[in-house]
């Protein structure tokens, strides 16, 4: 028939034939058809499992990266957790050890720190009594004028060596060649230069703060003239044998608003002996003076840390 599809099959026993009807050869094209669909839909899915693998791969490969950066990251935060943690360690103790060293430094000023108070204010207290020392041996006579020499005659009532006859000896003279240097005991201004063959020889007087003077006599040389300004250590001469002397030596004087004191304790006073002058010498008001000196050491302070907050701010 027209619409009939004949099929033969040959073997070695023959051949067979199957007839494929009109409905046959309908069922045999919508198998077909689905399995070409089904094929399609098996290899569109393959295909988008194979590309979904490859994205899966590359996003694993993405967050593997991001793991290892952040476990870098994470090592160096631990690096510095620990540094930081050093470094505070280090500050505990370094503090502890400022503190201690301020209360040695506290005991040596004098200085009755209140327990509640803080470390910034301890320093601040301390500064300021550490700068009213600095500030007063600056000012005032303090320290041998010549360096290394013997002490040949003390402050007080004795025979003239010259002369003879009983009489107070307003200095302390120095055993020293001539040409020893002489140098400022304190801050000041040479308030006299005067040569001379008799008496105190060649003399020289230097003018210092709140109503001091120290003076040098028999002197060989001097180094300033009247009118200079000095600093304590400044070279102001050199010593001789002029005058009305026995032999060469430095007559060295200690006044205070022209009356003469012992020249001795004035010395021996520096920084780790400060308290010991206002117990040896008596003739001055040294807690009015101290006051005076504090005032002004207390503003010059303040004015310093203004200046450095501006310079801060300006900075900044």
């Amino acid at each position: 028939m027209k619409d009939r599809i004949t099929i033969s099959v040959s073997t070695i026993n023959g051949s067979e034939y199957f007839y494929l009807g009109k409905a046959k050869q309908k069922a045999v094209r919508w198998v077909a058809a689905s399995l070409l669909v089904a094929s399609l839909l098996i290899a569109g899915t393959v295909v988008y499992l194979l590309s979904e693998v490859d994205f899966s791969r590359a996003k694993h490969q993405e967050l593997e990266s991001l793991s290892f950066s952040l476990s870098k990251d994470l090592n160096a935060l631990e690096f510095q957790r620990r540094k930081l943690e050093h470094d505070l360690k280090e500050r505990d103790n370094q503090l502890i050890t400022v503190s201690e060293r301020l209360g040695s430094l506290e005991n040596m000023l004098g200085v009755n720190a209140d327990g509640d108070m803080q470390l910034e204010s301890r320093l601040d207290v301390a500064e300021l009594n550490s700068a009213v020392r600095v500030a007063i041996l600056k000012s005032l006579p303090n320290g041998a004028p010549v360096r290394n020499a013997r002490q040949s005659s003390q402050f007080g009532v004795r025979i003239h060596p010259v002369t003879g006859s009983k009489r107070l000896h307003r200095g302390l003279d120095f055993a020293v060649n001539i040409g020893t240097p002489i140098y400022a005991p304190a801050d000041g201004v040479v308030e006299t230069v005067r040569p001379n063959n008799k008496g105190s020889g060649n003399f020289l007087r230097l003018q210092h703060s709140f109503g001091f003077t120290s003076s040098y006599s028999h002197l060989k040389k001097f180094a300033v003239r009247s009118g200079d300004f000095v600093s304590k250590g400044d070279l102001i001469g050199y010593s001789g044998n002029s005058g009305l002397s026995s032999g060469p030596h430095l007559h060295y004087e200690v006044r205070f608003i022209g009356r003469a004191l012992d020249p001795r304790p004035f010395v021996d006073w520096d920084i780790n002996n400060f308290e010991s002058i206002f117990e040896k010498e008596k003739k001055v008001k040294w807690v009015s003076l101290t006051n005076k000196v504090k005032q002004q050491v207390s503003m010059q302070l303040q004015l310093s840390s203004q200046r450095d907050a501006i310079s801060l701010a300006s900075s900044s």
